[in-house]
C-alpha cells in the first residue's frame, strides 16, 4: 500500500482495516473500497482529510503480493 499523501510505503497496520503512515503520520482506513484519511490530533480525536484529495487518489487498489 502507498500513502497518497506522502507517496511512500511507510504504512504499518493498526486494526482491521486500518493503517497508519509513519512517514505523514496520518491514519487510513479502507470503507466500502475507498480510502477515508484522517489526521490524528493531539486529543486523539480525527479529524477528516478526505476533502483533501481527489477520488481516484482515494480508490484503494490492493497490491499484489
Amino acid at each position: 500500500m502507498i500513502c497518497p499523501n506522502c507517496k511512500r510505503k511507510d504504512i504499518g497496520k493498526i486494526g482491521v482495516n486500518q493503517y497508519y503512515c509513519w512517514n505523514c503520520f496520518i491514519e487510513l482506513s479502507i470503507q466500502q473500497g475507498k480510502l477515508a484519511l484522517h489526521q490524528v490530533e493531539a486529543d486523539g480525536t480525527l479529524t477528516s482529510l478526505d476533502d483533501l484529495f481527489e477520488e481516484s487518489d482515494l480508490a484503494f487498489k490492493a497490491e499484489a503480493p
